[in-house]
């Protein structure tokens, strides 16, 4: 649902990276789809190396939770304050955007907002950032999938149809609704409001473990 709803949101652009894969030619739609693959890297690594161990991390530890929503809110606190621009993402920028994908699996770690505040700081526009970060994530997501089908994680045997039909569509419109407003935020430069909610939150997370 979150990958279709990235899909439907950046519809337009995905058309336009396919109409120009199937030209078979190098041109800024191919090398677009090779940054996507090389940010793909630092997280495909750390998921199959420590994927029990990440899985490991979300067992209810509070006070690390709310660590990393502090990390978060310091980071999109200077993105916002950078200037716009119109550098686009680089290869070398979508590998360290890739890298901050790969931390931002740890619980608390915001990914858009990693991912958009990165490359926000590495002096890419904004409006830019957006765009790579959410595209990027779609491979992972389905790719995520196939391998849980593959291994027999991921069955509709056991589960109840119509919950997981509600599920999708709640998931397909808060996607969607996410999408929208995370790009509004970042072109508006009002990304501190995204910080000052991830420091709230991340205070109270740490207050309340000590409860």
């Amino acid at each position: 649902a979150t990958a279709l709803s990235t899909l439907v949101v950046f519809r337009k652009d995905v058309w336009e990276i396919l109409s120009g894969l199937f030209q078979l030619k190098w041109n800024k739609e191919l090398r677009f789809s090779l940054k996507i693959i090389i940010s793909m890297i630092p997280a495909v690594i750390i998921g199959l190396l420590f994927e029990e161990q990440l899985e490991a991390l979300f067992g209810g530890n509070i006070a690390f939770v709310g660590a990393m929503l502090l990390v978060t809110a310091i980071l999109l606190w200077f993105a916002d304050k950078a200037k716009n621009t119109g550098k686009k993402v680089t290869f070398r920028d979508a590998f360290i955007i890739g890298i901050s994908q790969a931390i931002a699996m740890l619980p608390g770690i915001s990914r858009s907002g990693a991912t958009i505040s990165t490359s926000v700081l590495l002096g890419n526009d904004k409006g830019k950032a957006a765009r790579f970060s959410f595209l990027m994530v779609v491979p992972l997501i389905l790719g995520k999938i196939a391998k849980d089908i593959m291994s027999g994680e991921l069955s509709t045997h056991t589960a109840n149809i119509s919950t997981l039909t509600i599920g999708f569509i709640a998931a397909f419109i808060a996607g969607i609704a996410a999408c929208t407003w995370m790009i509004r935020l970042v072109r508006n430069s009002k990304l501190k409001w995204f910080a000052i909610y991830c420091f709230v939150v991340g205070m109270i997370a740490i207050v309340v473990s000590f409860i």
